[in-house]
This record gives structure tokens, sequence and C-alpha cells, in this order.
């Protein structure tokens, strides 16, 4: 019931890359390393403003007495903040809801954005773990991105990493780019295994329709590699990061013994979060809500108060807001209309307990543990269960899933089900869908 963790969106970057539909304010590639203070004028103006408005949603809402496990800022680009920005928000967050001492405090950096003596002063502000946005080690692959990076600025950026003495250290990749080919991933991973990340994200392009890539290109047609090519590294990444001595903990990410992000395990458990910031989503009391994803209608958002005051009881104390301006309405709305009719209260229950087994299973799945069916069974009843398993049977049969032993009963009761690595991760998209229409 109480969020542990909060996640804190940064909107600042200094390009678009083609590929990205993220909500973001771009200050443009002339800003000089060290980000915040060091960006001049109306850039630096923004910054800051945006930080103070954060830290005004962040005051809106009451701790519920529960302090803070883990902090993850992402973007955006987080290291154009200040050290002094970033350490503003660490201590309102901990003024607000407290952090334990032993918190995982995560940060996405990348190359470029940052010198030495920033990425230190972000680990004295309690910055443990960083997540540095690689995407490839091919500079005409990181051009045709639109990244504002070169190669030689990401192995300068790891050595200033090292040297402010993070021992957390994250990379992420991108496959299935234009131009991508089989030998560039593969040189891509091997020289991100050299560098010795604790742990390693690997994200398979998607193509969004409102980014360029989504109006140039069209997914499995060259320039893009072919569904088969793209499978292909997947099943590369698996067999070449497992052998370098990495866990493939989760379909996308891959980890050193003891290095798995706590933070993001938070939302693959389906567990409650804090969110902060445009764009940011947050799931408290039962109830998904993401922030407007324009600067102007965020702050004008925060003005009339947030999200106001979580009541512990019943999710949300109505401070008169009418959310459904902001495109938020769905399920903060039903609320309302639930606390007004017995009936809609009864149907509204039924829908979101649905809901919340079908999130349960996408998130779930996702995780290379696995689900357990006894306790499925238990949250949302062996009707609901015998025909998730009714669905998975046939990929037990072809080898996608894994489950109890013997696979033909009706419904056991006890063991994890889980997909299999690589091919059911691969094809966890396939499984899901039939899972989905069972419910629709």
């Amino acid at each position: 019931m109480y969020p542990r963790s909060a996640y804190v969106h940064i909107p600042f970057c200094r390009r678009r890359c083609y590929y990205c539909d993220f909500p973001i304010s771009v200050v443009g590639d002339k800003s000089p390393v060290g980000g915040g203070d060091r960006i001049n004028g109306r850039n630096s103006r923004a910054i800051s403003h945006y930080v103070e408005v954060v830290c005004q949603e962040i005051r809106q809402l009451d701790s519920l007495g529960k302090p803070l496990k883990t902090v993850f800022f992402g973007g955006g680009t987080p290291s154009l903040l200040a050290v002094e920005q970033l350490h503003q928000i660490l201590v309102t967050l901990d003024q607000q809801f407290g952090i334990v001492a032993d918190a995982e405090i995560s940060m996405e950096v990348d190359p470029g954005t940052f010198d030495l003596e920033q990425i230190q002063g972000y680990r004295s502000a309690g910055v443990n773990r960083v997540s540095l946005g690689v995407q490839a080690f091919q500079p005409e692959l990181l051009a045709v991105c639109g990244r504002s990076h070169t190669v030689a600025e990401i192995y300068t950026a790891i050595d200033w990493i090292q040297q402010a003495g993070f021992t957390n250290i994250s990379l992420d990749l991108i496959s299935g780019l234009p131009y991508q080919t089989l030998e560039y991933w593969q040189d891509s991973l091997e020289k991100a295994i050299a560098l010795a990340p604790t742990h390693l994200s690997c994200y398979d392009l998607t193509i969004e329709s409102v980014t360029p890539f989504g109006r140039q290109y069209k997914p499995g047609i060259s320039p893009l590699p072919s569904d088969a090519t793209t499978a292909e590294m997947y099943r590369m990444a698996q067999r070449t990061l497992t052998a370098a001595g990495y866990e493939h903990y989760e379909i996308s990410n891959y980890a050193r013994p003891g290095y798995q992000c706590r933070h993001n395990r938070v939302y693959w458990e389906n567990r409650p979060f804090y969110g902060f910031g445009m764009g940011a989503t947050s799931y408290v009391g039962g109830d998904r809500v993401a922030r407007p994803r324009k600067t102007g209608e965020y702050y004008e958002w925060v003005e009339k108060g947030g999200l106001g005051i979580w009541d512990q009881r019943s999710g949300i104390r109505d401070q008169g807001l009418d959310i459904g301006d902001w495109g938020l309405g769905g399920e903060m709305q039903n609320a309302k209309c639930k606390m007004q009719n017995s009936e809609l209260k009864t149907q509204n229950l039924e829908l979101r307990t649905s809901d919340l087994l079908l999130e349960t299973l996408m998130l779930g799945l996702r995780l290379r543990e696995g689900l357990e069916l006894g306790e499925l069974i238990e949250r949302f009843g062996e009707a609901a269960i015998a025909q998730v398993w009714q669905c998975l049977s046939p990929y037990i049969e072809k080898g996608w899933v894994v489950g109890p032993e013997p696979s033909f009963l009706p419904l056991p009761t006890t063991g994890r089900i889980r997909l299999t690595d690589p091919e059911g991760f691969l094809f966890s998209n396939v499984v899901l869908t039939d899972i989905f229409e069972v419910f629709d």
C-alpha cells in the first residue's frame, strides 16, 4: 500500500534523439559541459524553475511514514542538472518522506554532458548508481540516431565515473537500429563488457509514429534490420552476456550478482511508487496517474494543487481539481463515481481486479523467476488463474513457458510459471496477447 520508491523526471536534453517520444525540453547542443548553472541565460532559468516546481509538487504530498528505499532520476538527461539542483530535490524528498541510509539512488547520465567535478558532486550528494546512455559504439550509428555524444566521450565518461568512486554502473545499449548489423551488435556487446559495468540494459528499438524514425522508417524494412535479424540480436545478447557472467534477470536487463536494479524491480513486481515531474507516472492507492507531458500544463497542474494529499484509506483526497482536464481521467475519475454509486462500485472493482491481474502477469513474467501460482490463486481466484493456465499450456509444450509438473493438470496450485530464456522472453508478446484476449 505504501510507496517506498520515487521516480523524478528531468526533461532537459541537448537535442531530441530521432527515436525518442519522451516528454523532454531541448536546451541545444551548444550548452557547455557541466549542466545546470553552467548553462547560460534562458535555459538556465528554465532548469532552475523546473527544479523549484518539482520540489513544490513533492511538498504537496503528505508522508505516509514510510521512508524511500529507492530514488531514480530519469529523463531526458538528468546530468544537465547542476549538483546543487540535484541535491535540492534529494533534500526535499528526504524532508518529505525520508530516505533510508542504504537507499539505491540512481541517475541517468549521458556522455559529453558532465565532467569529473560534476560526477563527483553527484556522488557526494547521495547518488550511488549511474546509468550511462551509450546506445552504440559505432560513430555512424550514433549519428543516425541523432545522439549528441561521440564514442570517445563514452570512454571519457566511464573513466570519470570510475574515478568518482562509483561501483554500481549500468550501460544502455539499443539493438535493431537503422543500418545496424549483427557484427555491429556483437562489437557493441564486447566493448560494453570490456568496460566492466555491473549492469547492462539491452533494449530493442521501438518505432513510435510521432518520432523522426516513425516518419522515416517502417519496422522490418531496410535500412532497419529484419525481424529475423533483431531476433538473432536478442539471442546474441543473451549468449554473450551470460557467458561473461551476467545474470539475465529481466527481459531486457542483465546484472552481475547483487547488482539488479532495485528501483526497476518495483515496477516489475507491480509495487506502488511515487512519480514526480513532467510526464511522470505514479502508482499509489491503486491509481496510476500521469502528469501532463507539456511544461506549461505541468506547471499549471502543480500550481492548482497537483494530486493534493494522499489519504491512506481512500486513495486520493479530492481538493476540487478537475483532473479530467489534464487527460488523467480514467481510474481517478472512476474512484469518484464509486463513492456515489454502489452498483458502479461493484462493476469497477471487477474491472480493476481483471486489470490488476493482467498488469501482474505482464510485468511479473518479464522477470526470470516469473510468478508463484499459489499467490496468484490466492490474490485473483481459482477461476481466473485457471483461464490463464489454459492459455499458457500450449506454450509450455512449445518450450516458451515453464510451469509446474505435470503440465496437463487442470490447475496446479503450487509452483512457479515463467518464460524461458531466450525463446520465451523473445516471444513474450505472443504469449501475453493470448491471455489479454481471454480477459478482453
